[in-house]
């Protein structure tokens, strides 16, 4: 079976976990720290805030950037529902702007149709490990004077005109869940510059306190424990290594699928390094069966195919009780098109051989 996706834990995270627990502080304690400062390093950010999952981070991010009721926050409906559900969260109403095909992001050219007076941030997410537009978007927010706020929970290294995401906004935000291009176990962070978000988020994840005792708003539990925290420091060590094995492994696989007819492989803009979180394939009415067929058909071969996403967020059916009645051109057809398939650094050259015959049967 060669799975969707695979986490890469080695000897190295194991022998940290037990380090760990052998010093008797589990929870959040200089471990966290660590792992702040160095990831935040990396991205290129003066400052990390550790919280306990990718979800939270989203919350805490929103929460430091002074989204609050009544507001309204552009983002894509094309992407998990955390993305748009930590909108919510803030009491705030996501408005869902339509997608470039090719890339799957959210258009920026369409973004301004949807900003109002209420209209706060604007949430970008850099889907399946491909950076937006960031240089137009930014623009767009700066003249609006509005928060920008980037979901990179799927693109850990990735980068826009040279820079790595999450370092191109008022605050950056990644997942650390198996699935991602490195791991924690559970975990998320916000990286950023500006020390007034660093201090919010920080009393955010931590019951509104500012300091031991006092606290100041009302805020939550999302620290990120010790455990998670040296599972991330080693796995931060192994990223590139990581990323330059899923971009070899997308470019076997677009090679061998350049000539499907009726495959339409992942574009990749001149200006970015894709890191390939997920390989998104579209598959058109020229191929000779339906999606659902050929995910059906990779399975059986033992292949890990799944569709990210199946339907918009607005098409939930929560978000459907709200009274979201959204119907975007480019997301619906995506929607109906895309398949992924495994591109993790645990598939072999082999693996890529096995998985395009399986389109030229």
């Amino acid at each position: 079976m060669i799975p969707i996706a695979r986490p890469m834990i080695d000897y190295e995270e194991k022998n940290a976990v037990d380090a760990v627990l052998n010093s008797g502080i589990i929870a959040q304690g200089q471990k966290v720290k660590e792992f702040e400062d160095e990831f935040a390093e990396y991205c290129g950010a003066n400052y990390g805030v550790a919280t306990n999952n990718g979800t939270s981070a989203l919350h805490t991010a929103l929460l430091a950037c002074g989204v609050g009721a009544g507001d309204e926050v552009i983002t894509t409906p094309f992407s998990f529902t955390a993305t748009a559900n930590s909108i919510l969260f803030c009491g705030a109403k996501p408005v869902f702007c339509d997608i470039d095909p090719d890339t799957f992001n959210i258009d920026a050219g369409k973004i301004e149709d949807k900003i109002t007076s209420k209209t706060k941030a604007v949430l970008v997410v850099h889907l399946f490990g491909q950076a937006c537009d960031m240089s137009r978007i930014k623009d767009i927010c700066e003249r609006h004077e509005l928060k920008l706020i980037e979901d990179a929970c799927q693109a850990h290294g990735a980068e826009y005109k040279g820079h790595k995401v999450g370092s191109l906004s008022d605050c950056g935000v990644f997942s650390f869940y198996p699935t991602k291009n490195m791991t924690t176990g559970e975990g998320g962070i916000v990286v950023t510059d500006d020390l007034g978000i660093t201090d919010r988020c920080r009393i955010v994840r931590d019951h509104g306190q500012d300091g031991r005792d006092n606290q100041v708003m009302l805020g939550y539990n999302y620290r990120m424990t010790d455990i998670c925290a040296a599972i991330g420091v080693e796995q931060l060590k192994k990223l590139d290594r990581f990323i330059d094995r899923r971009i070899k492994n997308a470019g076997s696989l677009t090679e061998g699928l350049k000539d499907v007819r009726g495959i339409i492989t992942p574009a990749v803009r001149g200006d970015v390094k894709h890191v390939f979180n997920q390989y998104t394939i579209r598959i058109t009415e020229d191929f000779c069966i339906s999606r659902d067929q050929l995910a059906e058909r990779l399975k059986d071969a033992g292949i890990g195919a799944f569709v990210y996403y199946p339907k918009p967020i607005y098409r939930q059916k929560y978000y459907s009780g709200l009274g979201y009645k959204d119907s975007l051109d480019n997301v619906e057809k995506v929607c109906g098109e895309v398949l992924s398939i495994p591109v993790h650094p645990g598939v072999k050259e082999d693996d890529v051989k096995m998985i395009t015959d399986i389109f030229i049967k």
